[in-house]
Order: structure tokens, then sequence, then C-alpha cells
């Protein structure tokens, strides 16, 4: 697993880490001569998001320590040594560590005791609630994935941590009332002879969860406006007596959704900040971005609200640090400031490891089962820009449950088609034995499978959509494949079709690049008023992405997640072999020229 003296791949900085976590020194503003100084007092605030199910620095689908291009490391357990590395150095003072969701989901380990031996069943302690209770938080957020398994689960792993779990815009859609605690007010000691200090922490997840896990919360939740909510509860903790407000708050500062109008704004951080008054800063998650340090000035008071966002996984820990004074019984902040510390300068802390080790070993035993023989070696690396034999056994064995289904139904009929995204850049089957891991490295996301019925004209616009994903290049230009997609566009907002035939001409405007569209082994053009039944997974189903048309009652849900279905077919099947599913049915083309 890891080495007892720390990684193995480079050396640790423990130096570095010890010069980066050095408590920041307020400047002590100029005095009339003979006056005295005003005391001051400091607080740290501690923050990670979007670990994802990360207790070790390990990749469960390489069978190997993690490691990426930037040396990142990830994990509960390293950001475990930087929290204790500060509570150290800060003993006597006050610190306090929050996250701000997305936790119970992303890795196989998350996986396993959700699905493979859920914690609804045998009541063991979810891995997550042991890695965050050895460190000990001070509060959690939920985030939107928190919500995939169902709130069974949710509401049984809330209740194995040893500190609060917020969503104050999470509410009982029949009551009206918050479902989960909307915030906490903790009483702070700042050091010795220090009056308390009151410190409000306000929990807001993403209004997203409403689609994504609609099957999961419809009739049950309701997700307000993350703004709304903010101005509702801020000066109600006020009232109550918090001298100081934070929110952790489960989404991005960019002020825009993955989805349409119908629902809240998915990333309004900066937003918050910008119109809420009475707050001092926010930690915020949900975008896997780095922002060390953003201050967005209040439109009302004039106020700087700090803002940080400590990346994705556990590579990152921010750290804020206040400095305040107290005058006439009031508390005032006269400093602030954010860093963003490395997780890859440390060791894993070993309390966390031993905590989470033997739910770590039963995983790796579990996705290095051999399901089935691969024939020659398929990788996703291309498929983003190239129809690919790996992204077509996902539409095949879709395409193949959905047909089976709808036998002897109204349904039958119709050519069944299906949708399938690049999640991964470097999925690969090996030739030879294909293990559970490989099938979940292709396919990373716990969904399930659903059908709908779209007409030919919706299936044209769902294509145009998701050819928005290509940047325009006129015939002749150069093609970088590193270079050839939107940024802003994500891989998993890109679907190909399989069962027709189609071309992509990337030369032309968004909307107008579905240049052939035909019946699969046919020159027909598909008609506007055809009908098909097409195979998509339910985030995508229910809006997930904003793709036009998908949004519609399905004529098949039978709740079966699709990563399940493609190991269960490579164990049925025994030999995983090309000649069985792949079928070259869609290029990129510039004036009818393929691009590759």
């Amino acid at each position: 697993m890891t080495s007892p003296s720390g990684p193995s791949r480079r050396q640790v900085l423990v130096a570095a880490a010890a010069a980066a976590t050095a408590p920041l020194i307020a400047a002590a503003p100029a005095q009339a001569a003979g006056a005295a100084r005003p005391r001051t007092w400091d607080l740290t605030l501690l923050g990670t998001s979007d670990t994802h199910g990360n207790v070790y620095n390990w990749d469960y689908y390489r069978d190997a320590e993690y490691d990426d291009s930037k040396q990142n490391d990830i994990g509960v357990a390293k950001l475990a040594t930087l929290i204790n590395q500060i509570r150290r150095e800060r003993r006597g003072k006050a610190t306090l560590v929050l996250d701000a969701g997305d936790t119970i989901q992303g890795t196989p380990l998350a996986t396993y005791y959700a699905k493979q031996e859920p914690i609804t069943a045998t009541g063991e302690k979810h891995p997550m609630a042991r890695a965050m209770n050895v460190i000990d938080y001070d509060a959690v957020t939920l985030g939107n994935h928190e919500f995939n398994y169902g709130l069974p689960l949710l509401d049984l792993w809330i209740r194995q941590l040893g500190f609060p779990a917020l969503a104050a815009n999470a509410v009982n859609a029949k009551t009206g009332k918050p479902a989960f605690l909307p915030y906490v007010i903790k009483k702070v000691s700042l050091g010795f002879a220090a009056p308390t200090l009151r410190v409000g922490i306000l929990g807001l997840t993403n209004p997203g969860v409403a689609i994504w896990d609609k099957g999961n919360v419809e009739g049950k939740l309701r997700f307000d406006d993350m703004v709304a909510t903010a101005a509702e509860w801020v000066p109600i903790m006020r009232a109550r007596g918090a001298d100081l407000v934070l929110i952790s708050a489960h989404g991005g500062d960019s002020g825009t959704s993955s989805y349409g109008p119908e629902l809240p704004n998915e990333n309004p951080v900066a937003l918050i900040a910008q119109q809420v008054p009475g707050i001092d800063a926010i930690l915020f998650g949900h975008a896997h971005n780095e922002v060390v340090e953003r201050f967005v000035t209040n439109e009302r008071t004039g106020a700087q609200v700090l803002l940080s966002e400590p990346s994705k996984w556990g590579q990152r820990l921010t750290r804020m640090d206040f400095t305040l004074t107290r005058e006439r019984g009031r508390w005032t902040i006269t400093k602030k400031a954010a860093s963003m510390l490395n997780t890859n300068t440390v060791v894993e802390d070993p309390k966390v490891l031993a905590a989470v080790r033997a739910q770590h070993q039963k995983t790796i035993a579990y996705v290095n089962q051999v399901v089935a023989q691969s024939t020659v070696e398929l990788s996703a690396a291309e498929s983003r820009y190239k129809d690919t034999p790996i992204l077509d056994f996902i539409n095949h064995v879709q395409t193949e449950v959905v047909g089976a289904a709808l036998a002897g139904t109204t349904y039958a009929d119709l050519p069944v088609l299906s949708i399938a995204a690049p999640f991964s850049r470097t999925a690969v089957f090996p030739a030879g034995d294909v293990k559970i891991r490989d099938v979940a490295g292709l396919y990373v996301y716990d969904n399930t499978l659903e059908a709908v019925v779209l007409s030919g004209a919706e299936v044209r616009a769902y294509l145009e959509y998701s050819a928005k994903y290509f940047r325009t290049l006129a015939p002749g230009a150069p093609v970088d494949p590193e270079q050839i997609s939107d940024p802003a566009v994500p891989d998993y907002n890109y679907d190909v079709f399989s069962g027709l035939d189609y071309d992509i001409d990337i030369s032309k405007p968004v909307g107008q690049r579905i240049t052939r569209l035909v019946l699969t082994g046919t020159d027909s053009p598909v008609a506007d008023n055809a009908q098909f039944v097409v195979a998509v997974n339910n985030y995508r189903r229910s809006g997930g992405g904003n793709f036009p048309g998908i949004v519609k009652t399905q004529v098949y849900n039978a709740q079966q997640e699709i990563r399940q279905l493609l190991i269960d077919w490579a164990q049925a099947k025994g030999t995983i072999d090309p000649a069985d599913f792949f079928q070259q049915n869609w290029r990129l083309v510039r004036e009818g020229v393929s691009v590759f």
C-alpha cells in the first residue's frame, strides 16, 4: 500500500509544509504617540471540500499509489497530517475545521460501502465517517453527491459523524421546514483570558440535487436558492449572537449553471458574498477548482468577503486567518487572508489510515477480481474525438439491456439507440484479464440506466447540442487532439450515439454541425418524425447538462446501476471481443473530409 516512511515517488517536504503553515501575523495599525495598541486575537479556519471518498493516497483503478502529471497527492489521511500540524502550532489558540461537501461518493471504497456491503444493511461505520471522526471536524456541509445513494444511507452516515452536517436550503417538501441542520453557532475560546467568540457556520447545498438525484429526493426534499437562503439565515444567526459568520457552501463561484433556469443557480458563491450582508468568509466547493484567496465586495455594506476553494479529492487544504479586536463588547475583524496548502508535502496520518485500513483492503480485493478476458487492449484515450470500441462497449450493453426489457411491450418494434459519454481519458481494458477496477475506471459514476422515446428531430437537436463540445476548426487548420474541445464543456457533457451513422463537421458553427444522419447500415436519412427508444443514464435524462428533449417520462427505469450492468455482462460472456459490439458509426469531419 503505502511506505511507512512516506510516498515512494518523491521526497516528502516536511520542512516546506512547516513553513507553509506558519501563522499569519497581522500588521498593527499605526498608533498616535503614546496611545496603547489595541489587543488582538486570532482565529484560523481550515477547510476541505470534494474529498469524494478518498482516504488513502491510492488509485483503486490502477491499483497503485495515486499520481498525476502535477505530482498531486489525495486523501483525507494527508489532510489530517496538515490539520494536525497546524493545530499543534496553534496550541492554545482557536482553530476550526470545516468541509464543503461531496464526501461519500467518488471512489470504489465509497461505492463498496454504499452498494456491495451497504452500511444500511450491515450497520458498519462508513469509511468517510471513520476518517473524518479521527480528524474531528467542526462541521460538514452536504454536497450534491451525498444524495446519490438515497436518503436512508445519507441519514445513517450523518448519525455516524461526531460533528454536525449542515444544509440550510434542503427543505422538507411536506412541512417546508429544514430537512437538515441549517447552521451551528460555536463558542470558541481564543486563548487565555480572552472573551468567548461565537462563530456562526451556515451550510448550503446545491440545488442541482433536484435534477441529478430526482429519483431519491422527488416529493421528499425541496432545494431552495442558495442566495435567498443565506439572506434568510444570516440575520437569524447574527440575532442569536454570532460574532463572526462563515458559510460552507457546495457551489462554485462562477454564477453559471450546468442546467437551465428551472432551478436556482448552481454556482452562486460570489453572488452570495456580493448580495447578502453580514458574511465574513465563505469556504466553497463543487467546481473542483483551486481558488486560494478571492475577495468580493458586499454591495450593501462595502465589506470584503473572503472566499476560498481547496481543489478536490484532498489535494489541497484551505487556511483562512482572521485577526480580531474587541471594543465596547463587540468583536471586529481587522485583517483576514487565505492561503493554500498542498498535501503532497506530508505523509499520511497513521491514525486515519488505521481507522480505514480493513475497509481499504477489502475494497482492493474486490476491485481486483477478474471478470473477463479481453481479446485485445481497449483504450479510452481517444474516445472524445474518435469512435472507439471501449465506448461502444457501454452503448452495446445499454442497448441490449433496454431492448430485452422492452420485448413484448408497445415499444418493442422501435429501434433502440444508446448514449454514452467519455467519462475517462485513461481507462484501459488490457489484453487478457479484465478486472472490476478496469470496468469501474471506464464508468466512474454511479448512474442508473433509463430509456425514453425521442423523435428523429429530437435526436438531431440532441446531437447538435452535444457537438458544441468541439472548437470550430477551419478546413486545413492544424488539429491538436488535446486542444480540440471547448474547455467550458466538460468531457462528461459530450455524448455519442450508437444505432445511427452521423458526421460532426467541426468547421461549421455550433448548431449546424450534424451534416449526415442516417439509419445505421443504410443511406436513408433519419426522418424528423421517426421514433426511437434511447438508452440514457439517469443524470442526463433528469436534466444534467441541460441537453434538449431528454427530460421526459421514462419507458424503462429498473434502477439498475450501469457500472454493475457492464460488470455483469462481462462476467456472463467471459470474453470481451470488439467484434461483438464495435461499429464505427460516427466521425469528425471538415467539409466531408475525416479529421482523423
